[in-house]
């Protein structure tokens, strides 16, 4: 279950005024004169009285809510699972699944949304995926109701999660997505090497692109006949090697690869502007490029499948490539160290770039729950969203989706996890009969997410660790201010913004590739100015200065 597929439908896109916790709880108490506390009276059935953060929700008769759930092919759904009859057992709710597999999940929930057939609950939503269905009064405006989940308030308002609370707010100043939240960026992606090598030729790990560029360079002089790194994550994803743009992207403080968004803030100039027109997307870009004509990069990264990628590297045809921290332990290294004798290969924090040790903003957001119109309708709506507020947002509830059930599937000795004897985790214990996701349910990406860093570190591998520590310190980027559009501006902007985005991608590949020349870089701003560029970044602009505006 690498994450590939998750970062690239993951936007981290623009975010922030700061609108506070305040203004938060004041709509959901109806204060804004929408949501009038008797609008609720009717609406308790099952519900608890004084329910309170670090309480155990359970209703007070039982109930059954509909719920999608992605049917991930990595560990099938099975209705034996322990998960389902453990949460009815702590919290008196059955939960009715719609199963949907992976590869339809986002057609089926549009298509089940869109029909008026939705279930109550729609978790497995990453932002934007819910601006589509607002217009039609399909979902609730979750940021109306918050004061129904106290779990929820109480980690945005520890966290400071306002400002990126406010980048998924809509026109109206309402959020309709309630996204799992995190205490610290997790990063997921970097370069991993052949320490081995390295040691033989007497080089350090780098910790800055330049360093790599000279470590690429040493490696080619000791073997010329070979691309020091080949490259992966370039298939069934909008941007080639989104990985590899995500992270050096972020070295030089732009949106790239998986990250990539048509429009960024330029906290100087207080606007927004396209993306490729600042002077470090292009900086970026001429990196790769020295990479590619000094034949450091092999050019096939950024076509290649996956499995071939790693076939030369096991293949010691290269020494370098892009690797999260399941990758690096599973497949490359548990591979290397079976074909190439005293092989050892290490993933390395973000190497520095431009932009000193950052990370870029917005990531403390996750993928999160939509909520349909018809559980607002039902005398269960309060219940609902306590029962929400429980499993997703509670320190229990966290651990719980995540580990399972303390002396079954796990043991707990001060803040350190252990997995029972018998049981593994994405190859933890291979030997093992039983698998914590297969064969009973937890860990589950449906519901597992998010949290203090203290719960999201307990499953690192001690290269996880590691590497998630060393990132943990550095600074996250500044979120962008709000700027959400109106819904005909929505549509217009999903005209200009997908020639853009296109455009874009194809000539950062041909300037990287060295099939257009840098001297060429001025003509392809032209050109983006030919698709509606300005139009697109005026138009966000506008909307930026409306909401500031209208919320202050």
């Amino acid at each position: 279950m690498n994450n590939a597929g998750h970062l690239s439908r993951r936007q981290i896109l623009a975010a922030a005024g700061f609108i506070g916790l305040a203004t938060l709880t004041a709509c959901g108490s109806g204060e804004d004169g929408s949501t009038d506390s008797k609008d609720l009276s009717k609406k308790q059935n099952g519900a608890m009285k004084d329910y309170k953060v670090g309480e155990q929700f359970k209703a007070t008769k039982a109930l059954t809510l509909s719920t999608l759930h992605n049917n991930n092919p990595v560990y099938p759904t099975k209705k034996s699972w322990l998960l389902w009859e453990e949460i009815t057992k702590r919290t008196g709710v059955t939960l009715d699944i719609v199963d949907v597999p992976l590869a339809d999940y986002e057609k089926k929930r549009g298509v089940l949304i869109g029909s008026g057939d939705a279930p109550f609950l729609v978790p497995k939503t990453y932002h934007p995926s819910e601006v589509a269905f607002v217009s039609s009064g399909a979902i609730v405006p979750v940021s109306e109701y918050v004061h129904l989940m106290p779990n929820y308030q109480a980690q945005v308002k520890k966290w400071k999660l306002e400002p990126e609370l406010d980048s998924i707010r809509q026109s109206d100043g309402k959020y309709y997505l309630l996204p799992g939240l995190h205490e610290k960026v997790k990063s997921g992606y970097s370069l991993a090497l052949r320490t081995d090598i390295l040691d033989k030729l007497k080089l350090s790990l780098p910790t800055t692109w330049d360093e790599v560029y000279d470590v690429l360079k040493a490696l080619k002089e000791e073997y010329p006949g070979k691309y020091p790194m080949t490259d992966r994550w370039s298939t069934n994803t909008p941007f080639p090697a989104g990985a590899l743009f995500q992270y050096l992207g972020q070295a030089y403080g732009v949106k790239a690869g998986w990250s990539y968004d048509n429009i960024s803030y330029d906290a100087k100039a207080e606007k927004f502007v396209f993306t490729p027109t600042q002077d470090r997307y292009r900086e970026m870009v001429e990196f790769l490029r020295k990479l590619v004509a000094e034949k450091l990069l092999d050019p096939e990264s950024f076509t290649q499948q996956d499995d071939q990628a790693v076939q030369k590297l096991l293949a010691e045809k290269s020494f370098v490539i892009s690797a999260n921290p399941q990758e690096l332990v599973q497949n490359y290294r548990y591979n290397l160290t079976k074909q190439v004798k005293g092989s050892k290969i290490e993933m390395i924090p973000v190497p520095l770039g431009p932009a000193g040790p950052v990370v870029l903003g917005g990531g403390r957001l996750e993928n999160g729950v939509m909520v349909s119109s018809k559980a607002l309708k039902a005398d269960t709506f309060t219940a609902t969203l306590q029962f929400v507020d429980w499993l997703f947002y509670s320190d229990a509830g966290k651990e719980f989706c995540k580990w399972g059930v303390e002396g079954v599937t796990y043991t707990k000795s001060g803040g350190t996890y252990k997995l029972k004897d018998g049981i593994s985790l994405m190859g933890s214990d291979p030997d093992a009969p039983k698998d914590l996701q297969k064969d009973f349910g937890f860990f589950d990406g449906v519901f597992t997410y998010g949290g203090s860093w203290e719960l999201v570190s307990s499953s690192f591998s001690p290269d996880e660790k590691k590497f998630q520590d060393e990132m943990a310190k550095r600074q996250q980027m500044p979120i962008d201010p709000a700027h959400p559009l109106k819904s005909a501006e929505q549509e217009q902007a999903t005209l200009w913004d997908t020639p853009l985005k296109d455009l874009t991608i194809q000539n950062t590949l041909k300037f990287v590739l060295g099939k257009r020349p840098m001297s060429e870089w001025d003509a392809f701003m032209g050109e983006l100015k030919g698709k509606n560029m300005q139009q697109l970044v005026d138009l966000h602009n506008k909307a930026a200065d409306r909401f500031k505006e209208q919320n202050g």
